[in-house]
């Protein structure tokens, strides 16, 4: 069920915007645009929908429109064009009052610079938007109490923001945003101005607390590293207009341009892609009631060494020639006495763990999905050609 959706945006920055639009709507470059008009093209047709309990990456580079467009969710920057709909509300058509309340109860927003007040407690600070809203203050701080607790900053109330790490500063940011109840939660760049170690410890903090929140987040990124480890969706935005969007693995395996694929370059792969994305869904499965001969037959067609043997939907184990030709020899009826232990790994295990299990062991491994499903075999060649993209396909069984 989708919480925002952003219909058809335009921003453009000027003083005459809507004598520029038809402009806008039309091929016209962002430089073209400028020369012509000094007006500069913020964001083109901009349309996406984020969906509720999600965390929605928008990235891009310094100048592509990615904090404009979160500004729109919250009417801190008006749209030219288009439409901002949130649980079926127009947020554009909002009144001043309506705004007002829209902007206390229904989002929160965390900053890339904190965006806390010296004068105030780290205490103060976490309460103040509900000292906004009206709330009495032995609530309020009862709350911010609540949230900087959640944060890891319980033994801090009575301190000042300058008393405090960077990283502890965005968390009373955090713990203030969260405190509301806020319905939505937007996130400016809010850990680009952390260093590497604190960044991936806030990162971890926003996980966890979506585990139990389920909060629908919009995270604004530069960083796709970042993006692919939070996002259940990214939206890339280049020069105002939207370049592509997907899941993470839709991105990564599919980039759409080439301006996408310089993006992916560095990015670590195996902490992305999973064992579902390098199986082999097997052409031949054999049950527990089949027949040796049968099996014997059906392998030898497709020149297989062994095939998964499944009881039910779920894996029971291998079976190889030899261990049927036994079968044959012996006058069993079935092969149930041949099948021997398959190793296996979960459909959601990382490349990172089925690389690991790769060089440990030159034996097959089958992939499986809830309640031991069989859904393929792990073909090593996937799982390199995912690691190293490039190099080409090699067939294999």
């Amino acid at each position: 069920m989708s919480k925002i959706e952003v219909k058809n945006i335009y921003k453009i920055f000027g003083p005459h915007p809507a004598k520029w639009l038809e402009a806008a709507r039309s091929d016209i470059s962002k430089e073209d645009l400028l020369k012509r008009s000094r007006h500069t093209l913020g964001l083109r047709d901009i349309s996406l929908s984020v969906e509720e309990g999600s965390i929605y990456v928008i990235m891009g580079l310094s100048g592509s429109g990615k904090s404009t467009l979160i500004r729109h969710f919250n009417r801190l920057i008006e749209p030219t064009a288009g439409q901002i709909v949130v649980d079926g509300v127009d947020v554009v058509s909002l009144g001043k009052r309506e705004l007002e309340q829209f902007r206390q109860k229904t989002m929160s927003m965390v900053f890339q610079r904190f965006g806390l007040f010296p004068h105030r407690t780290v205490l103060e600070n976490a309460a103040y938007g509900l000292a906004v809203q009206g709330v009495a203050r032995a609530q309020r701080e009862d709350k911010a109490r609540y949230w900087l607790d959640q944060v890891g900053l319980k033994e801090f109330e009575e301190q000042y923001p300058d008393q405090l790490s960077g990283g502890m500063q965005q968390r009373v940011g955090l713990a203030r945003a969260l405190a509301t109840d806020a319905e939505i939660l937007l996130m400016d760049e809010a850990f680009s101005a952390l260093d590497p170690l604190i960044r991936r410890e806030m990162q971890d903090q926003l996980l966890q607390l979506q585990l139990k929140l389920n909060k629908t987040i919009v995270f604004i990124t530069h960083d796709l590293d970042e993006a692919l480890r939070l996002g259940n969706r990214i939206a890339i935005l280049k020069d105002g207009e939207l370049i592509q969007e997907g899941t993470p693995e839709d991105i990564l395996l599919n980039p759409a341009t080439e301006y996408v694929q310089t993006f992916l370059q560095d990015v670590n792969r195996t902490k992305v892609l999973s064992a579902s994305h390098a199986v082999n869904p097997s052409r031949l499965t054999l049950t527990m009631r089949t027949r040796p001969a049968l099996a014997i037959k059906q392998m030898r067609a497709l020149d297989y060494a062994f095939a998964p043997v499944l009881d039910g939907k779920r894996l029971a184990g291998v079976l190889t020639v030899d261990a049927a030709l036994t079968a044959e020899q012996e006058g069993q009826r079935d092969i149930s006495r041949q099948v021997v232990e398959l190793a296996s790994m979960p459909d959601t295990a990382g490349l990172d763990e089925v690389l690991v299990q790769l060089v440990a062991s030159d034996q097959p491994v089958a992939v499986t999905g809830d309640g031991d499903k069989f859904i393929g075999m792990l073909s090593r060649a996937k799982v390199m050609e995912l690691v190293t993209p490039g190099i080409g396909s090699i067939e294999s069984r």
